[in-house]
């Protein structure tokens, strides 16, 4: 078996056929279905079924691309590690962030990093759950993931500030005259909420449950950007960090009280290079208040 193997079946995996997989990685198409038939023959085991839709992975091919998505994971650490030098830095740097958290800080931090290191690739997925992340993490496929900290953050994480969560309010609604909101006088409002297994979700349940608060769900989302939106439109009020608000709608946008905040944490790989090493640092200079990024109620 060859790293160029899994590369292949990854891929494969990941386009859903043979001739996607092919353009994705820039080669024939039949080098790709010969390098999967033979590492299918070698492992003595079908890595994929045809279905109407495309070809989709076994229970074993899941399982095998769970471990090939780490060995190469590796494999390009060990060749930016190999081809680094004082001023020059190469290879692929994969960053995961907790859907919500972040969302103005990372890019700023980011942008910073590829000017210092122009040649490295960033590769950067939102990830709605923690347990997911942390799952991700454990297997080493991650070389840094920012997330909301939690009762089962890591030791050795690394505390890089408070997200600030604040309410969006439709256009015209009653409490934009206010600096602040207090939760109580939301009662009865429809709440636009998240998957029930986000950490942006389970903030807004803790939040209101301490204030004796039941809400009525008239929408769930995945993504902040849709739930302002869809708040900023009347069709409900929803709880986001201010980091996430979307440029724009940050006049239907208000602090709570009481102040609602999330520490937020950098969990970076064991051994770290120097590129999450410097990541780790911008983001430590990024604001994290969420009174610095709007200004007071007129």
């Amino acid at each position: 078996m060859s790293l160029r193997q899994f590369e292949y079946a990854l891929a494969v995996a990941e386009q859903g056929s043979v001739t996607a997989a092919a353009e994705l990685l820039h080669v024939a198409q039949p080098s790709v279905s010969q390098q999967i038939r033979g590492l299918e023959r070698e492992l003595g085991v079908q890595l994929f079924a045809r279905t109407p839709t495309g070809l989709v992975p076994t229970v074993v091919g899941r399982a095998f691309l769970r471990e090939a998505e780490v060995a190469v994971s590796a494999a390009r650490r060990a060749r930016a590690t190999a081809r680094s030098g004082a001023d020059e830095l190469v290879g692929e740097l994969v960053v995961a962030v907790q859907m919500g958290f972040g969302t103005r800080q990372l890019p700023g931090a980011l942008s910073a990093l590829r000017r210092r290191f122009p040649r490295l690739e960033v590769t950067v997925f939102e990830e709605p759950s923690s347990a997911e992340l942390d799952r991700l993490g454990r297997r080493g496929v991650l070389d840094l993931a920012l997330m909301a900290a939690c009762e089962q953050s890591p030791d050795d994480a690394h505390h890089l500030g408070d997200e600030e969560f604040v309410v969006v309010l439709g256009d015209g609604h009653r409490q934009l005259a206010a600096d602040r909101v207090e939760l109580r006088e939301l009662a009865g409002e429809p709440w636009v909420r998240f998957d029930r297994d986000s950490a942006l979700d389970g903030v807004l349940l803790d939040v209101l449950r301490n204030d004796d608060l039941a809400p009525t769900t008239v929408a769930r989302v995945s993504q902040t950007a849709t739930a302002v939106r869809w708040a900023a439109h009347g069709l409900g009020v929803t709880l986001v960090p201010a980091s996430a608000v979307p440029h724009g709608h940050e006049h239907l946008v208000r602090p709570v009280f009481p102040a609602v905040c999330q520490p937020v944490i950098a969990v970076v790989r064991s051994g770290p290079g120097p590129a999450e090493t410097a990541l780790l640092e911008l983001l430590r200079q990024e604001t994290w208040s969420g009174s610095a990024l709007f200004p007071p109620a007129p």
